[in-house]
């Protein structure tokens, strides 16, 4: 694996790795930093998104597209909701990972649950919150091993885990890797780990020790931990009395260390080692085993022959059906939403509050000229309209949260979309209506106009919230989505034919008006208007350029707008902001 320096040039990061490793191992994944261990679990992984050499096999074929369907990773972040509960995080992947045997009681599914729960001391918190910047939950190092408790929760043949022990103590880590160990030895689970100079008595929990030098990386060991010893002193450097072996390992390998024998030992291994692995591997190339998809379609007739269901297999990278990936997330997204404040008064107490402020502004505007009254009507379109922007923050926040879920085929990104429109669009709908209602309350105005605004004004809705939801899907960051917001909502503002008419506005932006959603709303609502308003009304709609007529173009070009920012969100959601490795 290469990557290119400022100047353009090559940096080799990873030299040619070979190596086979069997299923039921524990493998120790270490060397300095830099050296390329990340690198190297992220393309075994196949979670690399930068482009590398080379190729993976799993039982003598090479990965596919169904790969992650029995892989499981667990990267060095914990990105976790804030109000998600400690078992509820770990049941989630649980569900997602595998159909749920129909015939088994769910009383069972949940005890397996308990189980990694206790075996990565986590019973005593399982009802916690996750926690983070702006709620209070568990301790880091707890949070540490929720991610890991998730990852095993997969139940995969293969487990890649980052770094797990990093930030806990050393009598957690070493119960972490004794709980990988146990699942790995019961279960037939190949899990391989990056670790950074473990202790002795977590060392010797691993079955198999790849050690890697830096500058670039190389391999220097690739063997049984318990046999490192021994290679060391054949290498003439035995490990000193009294001293942790991992330590003295990486001592020697590490390129201008005080101690730095990195020749030696690279030397060593191809000279050693090197010749037996690739032996090794070239002879389990050739000993095919099942594919992906014939080890899934096993386990399903194994549970059919045990009468466990499902009824059906399902081949493919995610697990379940859409439906349950759907109910899934719509269950962790109404508990979230009603644990957090935030999430109701946003979307439903702040337009409440602002109605009765704007509403007070424009009180008994109704009885006042025609025209004072085409102002308010703008305003509260304008409310409406603009009310999406205030949550394009916590879109995002959900979409990193997303990001990481997709990445391990727990859900697509369709559930994501249907059951943000369910909540989220639902939420703000019900504070949109509260906003027009207090606001025309306020007005004085006649309620058999009302329906006709509150009509145009749920189109405009529609229309800006899919778009706002489409800058959210496809900005790096709150910031750079609100202010990509801006000149777009300017725009169809200013060219709402209100601000400026069909009759001022230059000649060559005289299309703007055919898109512009306030528009074709505005015109609409004020040609019926005008009818009861006599000459006054007539002459106001003359003043303005509006035209009848326009209300089923107008209808027409919205919905096509809504459908294509959604496509647009769903599109961005799927290739863009996507987790680089």
């Amino acid at each position: 694996f290469t990557a290119k320096n400022h100047d353009g040039s090559d940096k080799v990061i990873l030299e040619p790795v070979s190596g086979h490793l069997p299923a039921g191992g524990l493998v120790a994944l270490m060397g300095p930093s830099g050296c390329g261990k990340s690198t190297l679990l992220d393309m075994l992984a196949d979670k690399k998104t930068a482009k590398y050499s080379g190729t993976i096999h799993m039982n003598g074929h090479e990965r596919g597209k169904l790969f992650r369907r029995v892989a499981s990773y667990v990267g060095q972040e914990d990105v976790m909701p804030e109000y998600w509960k400690v078992r509820e995080a770990v049941e989630f992947n649980g569900l997602l990972k595998h159909p749920r045997n129909t015939n088994v009681p769910a009383e069972m599914s949940s005890k397996f649950v308990d189980i990694i729960l206790s075996a990565f001391g986590l019973d005593g918190v399982k009802d916690s919150y996750i926690g983070g910047p702006k709620v209070r939950g568990i301790s880091g190092g707890q949070r540490r091993r929720v991610t890991l408790a998730r990852g095993v929760a997969q139940r995969a043949p293969i487990l890649f885990a980052d770094e797990p022990t990093s930030g806990l103590s050393a009598t957690d880590a070493e119960l972490c890797v004794k709980s990988l160990r146990i699942i790995g030895k019961r279960a037939g689970v190949l899990i391989i780990v990056v670790i950074h100079q473990p202790r002795p008595e977590v060392a010797s929990l691993f079955d198999r020790l790849i050690l890697l030098t830096a500058n670039p990386g190389r391999v220097v060991y690739n063997g049984c931990i318990g046999e490192a010893r021994g290679y060391w002193t054949e290498c003439g450097h035995p490990v000193p009395e009294f001293v942790n072996p991992t330590d003295f390992y990486l001592d020697l390998v590490t390129p201008g260390g005080p101690m730095d024998q990195v020749d030696t030992f690279v030397a060593g291994y191809q000279n050693k080692l090197k010749p037996h692995i690739e032996t090794e591997v070239e002879a389990n190339l050739n000993l095919a085993g099942q594919t992906v998809e014939e080890m899934i379609k096993e386990h399903h007739a194994r549970n059919q022959q045990a009468l466990l269901g499902p009824a059906q297999v399902r081949v493919a990278p995610i697990g379940v059906a859409f439906s349950t990936q759907v109910a899934v997330v719509l269950k962790r997204k109404l508990r979230l939403t009603m644990r957090n404040p935030s999430a109701i008064i946003m979307p439903i107490g702040m337009p409440i509050l602002i109605g009765i402020l704007m509403g007070a502004m424009y009180q008994g505007i109704g009885t006042k000229p025609f025209q004072s009254q085409v102002s308010f009507v703008f305003m509260l379109l304008t409310r409406i309209c603009m009310g999406g922007m205030q949550l394009m923050p916590s879109l995002i926040e959900e979409r990193t949260v997303m990001k990481y879920d997709t990445s391990e085929c727990l859900y697509g990104v369709g559930a994501y979309v249907v059951v943000s429109f369910c909540v989220d669009i639902i939420l703000s709908l019900i504070g949109t209506v509260f906003n027009a209602l207090i606001m025309y309350t306020f007005s004085g105005m006649a309620w058999k106009y009302f329906s006709l605004i509150i009509g145009w004004a749920m189109l405009n809705f529609f229309v800006f919230d899919s778009f706002f939801s489409f800058l959210a899907a496809r900005s790096p960051s709150p910031q750079v989505a609100q202010v990509s917001a801006i000149p777009f909502t300017s725009i169809f503002m200013l060219f709402s034919g209100f601000m400026i008419t069909k009759e001022s506005a230059p000649s060559f932006l005289l299309w703007v008006f055919q898109i512009s959603p306030m528009g074709y709303a505005i015109e609409n609502i004020f040609v019926t208007m005008a009818d009861d308003y006599g000459r006054e009304g007539q002459q106001l709609v003359k003043a303005f350029g509006f035209e009848k007529g326009n209300a089923q173009k107008g209808i027409v070009i919205m919905a096509a707008m809504f459908v294509v920012l959604r496509l647009l969100q769903i599109w961005a959601l799927t290739y863009r902001n996507n987790i680089q490795k």
